[in-house]
C-alpha cells in the first residue's frame, strides 16, 4: 500500500525559504508520477510541481515558476519541495501526491488525476 508522509512545514517570513519532504513507501515509484499541491482556506486544491520519478522531468505552476524546485531523492525515496522567496500568499496546507505515470508526455496537473495523497503540512508566510 503507497504512503506518502509529508514533513518540513511551519511559520516563516516573507522572502524566506523553507523545505518540505514527502517520505514514498509501499511501491517501487521508478513509474510513478510524484506532485505537490496545495490548498488555502476557502480555495481549492492546487497544482503546484510535479515530478517524473524515471527521468526527473519536472514541471510547475506559473505562480512558483522560478522559486519553488521539487528534487528527489532515489536511494531515500524522497521527493521535496523547495521554496525560495516565500510570499504570504504561498500560505496554504501542502501535499504530496503520486500517481503511476502513462504513456505520453503530459503532466497531471489535476488533483483528481492523482490517486494517492499524504495528510498535508501547514505553511503560513508572515507578511
Amino acid at each position: 500500500q503507497v504512503q506518502l508522509v509529508e514533513s518540513g512545514g511551519g511559520l516563516v517570513q516573507a522572502g524566506d525559504s523553507l523545505r518540505l519532504s514527502c517520505a514514498a513507501s509501499g511501491r517501487t515509484f521508478s513509474s510513478y508520477v510524484m506532485g505537490w499541491f496545495r490548498q488555502a482556506p476557502g480555495k481549492e486544491r492546487e497544482f503546484v510541481a510535479a515530478i517524473r520519478w524515471s527521468g526527473g522531468w519536472t514541471h510547475y505552476a506559473d505562480s512558483v515558476k522560478g522559486r519553488f524546485t521539487i528534487p528527489r531523492d532515489n536511494a531515500g525515496n524522497t521527493v521535496d519541495l523547495r521554496m525560495n522567496s516565500l510570499k504570504p500568499e504561498d500560505t496554504a496546507v501542502y501535499y504530496c501526491a503520486a500517481r503511476r505515470s502513462s504513456l505520453g508526455s503530459r503532466w497531471y496537473t489535476g488533483a483528481d488525476e492523482y490517486d494517492y495523497w499524504g495528510q498535508g503540512t501547514q505553511v503560513t508566510v508572515s507578511s
